[in-house]
């Protein structure tokens, strides 16, 4: 978890009138007005964990932050509803919810999808709403909106071999992280366990096994699809349902099913988080040598001294899933087009960069990669309230 240096700018705790469920934005910090994070949605979401999550969005925008590049630095917030996003009345609960928060959105939030929700259903309820957009908070701060919304539009428009662009630059971030773990520790014939098959989850196990890891289990919220020798991704990515859930069906002789419980079970080097937070509060439960956090804060901070005074080497949330956020903003100020090359080449080589800055200042200070990016963000959160001035915060 990233330590929150100071009390966060807003805090807002919401109680649906329906329900009684509670929903949360946490504004972290604000960059010449603004900020941004996702809404999530999921049974058991608290104040807490939106907070924690706000504070890492900061944390990711000052690690993305390139004076050279076109977009302009937010500041960090997340949004968080504490309702199972697979009941009937989720969308219901949703509406509520924003319009609820309507007027943060509309000029200061700039949000996107999360662990939950689908981004198309932000967006469907949004325009029911009569809003703009999610992110039309940032709108004020361009030179030419109509051409930067057109070219998010056209992004959002591309699809990947039967997948959309914008589920995959996650993953393909994540992926990549782990890449550079594998070189790190010199890892050989590394296999991958991924926890979680939704827009994270799913795109990092195509990236990593078109990169020739063989991703040896999956976990979905029915359980585990494990083969020592590698499970046909691509078959149960394009078969997943909306919710991230693979078909038993596409299941081939050879793939074995288990129990969700043995997730940690399945024998592989790299271990990839990419479903809930704190999965992981049990270090000895844990034979991998590289842990990529896809998901948000999976890893206990209790779990995460164990495991690094093991060895294992974990590369943390805000750098190795950062690339979701990046690759808007990249595509929105215009710092590359819409096209997938573009996307997955600027992901690769600015993923690369990150994860091996951090490493390297993680070995040169003797401490771990979550103290470094820490460490690295805070320096670059300096530059930008040098460069933006009072208003930042």
């Amino acid at each position: 978890m990233i330590n929150q240096v100071k009390p966060p700018y807003l805090q807002v705790t919401w109680h649906d009138p329906v329900t009684g469920r509670p929903g949360f934005l946490v504004i972290d910090r604000l960059v010449r007005g603004v900020c941004s994070g996702g809404l999530r949605m999921r049974a058991g979401c608290t104040l807490a964990e939106v907070t924690g999550l706000a504070a890492g969005m900061t944390a990711k925008e000052a690690l993305n932050y390139d004076p050279e590049g076109r977009y302009i630095p937010l500041g960090g917030a997340k949004g968080g509803i504490d309702f199972d996003p697979r009941d009937p009345g989720a969308v219901d609960v949703l509406r509520r919810y924003l319009m609820a928060v309507r007027p943060y959105i509309e000029r200061f939030w700039t949000m996107g999808e999360d662990l939950g929700l689908r981004q198309d259903t932000i967006d469907e309820v949004l325009a029911d709403l009569g809003m703009q957009s999610s992110i039309q908070a940032i709108y004020p701060l361009l030179d030419d909106e109509s051409k930067a919304r057109q070219r998010l539009a056209d992004a959002f428009e591309i699809s990947v071999d039967g997948v959309a662009l914008d589920e995959l630059v996650g993953g393909c971030g994540v992926a990549e992280a782990a890449l550079v773990g594998i070189e790190r520790l010199n890892l050989a014939a590394p296999k991958a366990f991924v926890q979680g098959f939704g827009s994270m989850g799913g795109a990092t196990a195509r990236f990593l096994a078109q990169a020739g890891v063989p991703v040896v289990g999956i976990a979905d919220a029915a359980g585990v699809v494990a083969n020592p020798d590698g499970l046909d991704v691509e078959r149960l990515l394009l078969t997943r349902d909306q919710f991230g859930m693979i078909d038993r069906d596409q299941l081939r002789p050879d793939d074995r099913q288990l129990p969700l419980q043995a997730w940690l079970d399945v024998e592989a080097s790299v271990l990839v988080p990419a479903a809930v937070s704190y999965a992981i509060d049990d270090a000895s439960a844990v034979h991998a040598d590289l842990v990529v956090e896809a998901a948000n804060m999976p890893v206990t901070s209790t779990a995460e001294v164990s495991l690094a005074d093991r060895g294992v080497l974990i590369i943390p949330d805000v750098v190795a899933n950062s690339a979701t956020n990046s690759w808007w903003w990249w595509t929105f100020f215009g710092d590359i087009e819409a096209d997938a090359d573009a996307a997955f080449t600027k992901i690769r080589e600015s993923m690369r960069k990150l994860v091996n800055r951090v490493l390297d200042q993680a070995a040169h200070e003797a401490t771990t990669p979550r103290a470094a990016a820490a460490a690295i963000a805070a320096e670059a959160t300096d530059v930008i309230s040098r460069r933006f001035g009072p208003s930042t915060v």
